[in-house]
């Protein structure tokens, strides 16, 4: 199998992708570059993903793919034995969809527009303001998957997908500490991903310190 090209940083929604292809046995090399800081970095970054974003995903027949949840998908179908999605006949299957399209189409454009809200309104008072309520609705939608998830792992006995992106996403605002007072069961679920040697090995270079 020829290697794929990751572009990422350290801290970023590419550890998620990080981790999948490391469950998967995917061969990659890991581009890490401040994604947002000019030079050529960036330049490739835009030739390669309008957006800008990472993680940005270079296929080995020179394929770009954007979009975590994408790029999840197409390395279950690489690898299915990854157990990263649950197979088509599992019952599992639409838990999954479910609270996937949640994380990646409700929780994860509220950090686009907190942390900038300058940049989706007039400055001032009206920034604070957009970054406030979407602080809170974030924190009601992880609520709401808190109480939507199993035990150990997001959909139960089964390990996913999900379990990669709970372990990334809980280490971003609001914190690890407000998770476990709020959110336990998606703590708790983390904490199960972290211990797999592949989880943790990618946690472990991405941020510093480890869930506490």
């Amino acid at each position: 199998m020829s290697t794929y090209e990751l572009i990422g940083s350290r801290g970023c929604g590419s550890a998620i992708i990080e981790m999948a292809l490391d469950l998967a046995a995917i061969p990659y090399t890991v581009t890490d570059l401040p994604y947002l800081k000019p030079g050529p970095g960036r330049d490739r970054l835009l030739r390669l993903n309008a957006t800008g974003q990472v993680p940005t995903l270079v296929l080995p027949g020179g394929e770009v793919m954007t979009e975590s949840a994408a790029m999840v998908l197409h390395i279950s179908d690489v690898a299915p034995g990854a157990g990263l999605v649950p197979p088509s006949d599992s019952t599992d299957r639409q838990r999954f969809w479910h609270l996937l399209m949640r994380i990646v189409g409700a929780v994860y454009p509220t950090f686009t527009y907190a942390d900038e809200p300058a940049k989706w309104t007039t400055p001032g008072d009206p920034a604070e303001l957009l970054r406030t309520r979407v602080h809170t609705r974030r924190a009601e939608l992880w609520q709401e998957i808190d109480r939507l998830a199993g035990a150990p792992h997001a959909l139960g006995r089964r390990f996913s997908a999900l379990d990669l992106y709970i372990s990334v996403m809980i280490r971003w605002r609001p914190g690890p500490a407000w998770f476990k007072e709020n959110c336990p069961a998606l703590y708790a679920i983390a904490e199960q991903a972290a211990a797999q040697p592949d989880v943790g090995k990618v946690l472990a270079r991405h941020f510093d310190p480890p869930l506490e």
